[in-house]
């Protein structure tokens, strides 16, 4: 399982701190939550901003876009070169057309599913999917209790995923924790997403890997 920290969680005066938390921490990616205030009831990371932290980071930028009309946005997040970018489906009118800008961008392309989306919309869409990001929380603000019901709806993805042959990844962000990373690589997730998990930790960098210890221990 890979882990991707999210920095929302960080202190958002020290980012640079929390960029280096992820590399000493040995994370796969960095997490990056960017919110309109209109989509979701916050406002966080814009173009300008993660194109500076890509230039602090040697590792690769995942980008969740949780906005409004994500189509008028992407391009300005592509400059940043991330690895990923997803966009919800619930606030595009034209999926697979954003897909093919993210991809021609050179980034891998998902789709994010708020918890009471059911996967069933993603039916006619997931052959041309690098990965699903499945909310395991209310999009919008971090630190809040996780959504167990999600769990069911990851491992019926998965087994959708395998059906049809398809070498899609399956990402989870929102709640997730020491107490339950457990159940989550038990699920069959690829990506956690951890936030206030790491960054309200006492030690945030051995945080990092104790998560990436008890995931893999239990696919033992």
């Amino acid at each position: 399982m890979k882990i991707a920290p999210s920095i929302l969680a960080a202190d958002l005066a020290d980012l640079v701190s929390a960029l280096a938390v992820c590399e000493q921490g040995g994370a796969d990616l960095v997490h990056v939550d960017v919110m309109d205030g209109h989509f979701v009831p916050n406002l966080t990371f814009g173009p300008p901003m993660v194109q500076a932290l890509a230039r602090r980071t040697s590792l690769p930028l995942d980008i969740h876009l949780m906005v409004s009309n994500p189509e008028s946005l992407l391009d300005e997040y592509l400059a940043a070169d991330p690895a990923m970018v997803s966009v919800h489906w619930e606030a595009s009118v034209h999926v697979d057309r954003l897909l093919t800008r993210i991809r021609d961008g050179g980034a891998q392309a998902g789709v994010v599913l708020n918890p009471a989306t059911p996967i069933a919309v993603l039916a006619e869409i997931l052959p041309v999917l690098d990965f699903v990001l499945l909310m395991s929380v209310n999009p919008g603000f971090a630190g809040q209790p996780f959504v167990p019901y999600v769990l069911d709806k990851v491992e019926r993805l998965k087994r959708l995923i395998a059906e049809r042959r398809l070498a899609v990844a399956v990402e989870l962000d929102g709640g997730v924790s020491i107490e339950n990373i457990a159940r989550v690589a038990a699920a069959g997730v690829d990506i956690s997403v951890a936030g206030s998990a790491i960054y309200s930790a006492a030690d945030p960098v051995a945080t990092i890997g104790e998560l990436r210890r008890l995931a893999q221990e239990d696919l033992v």
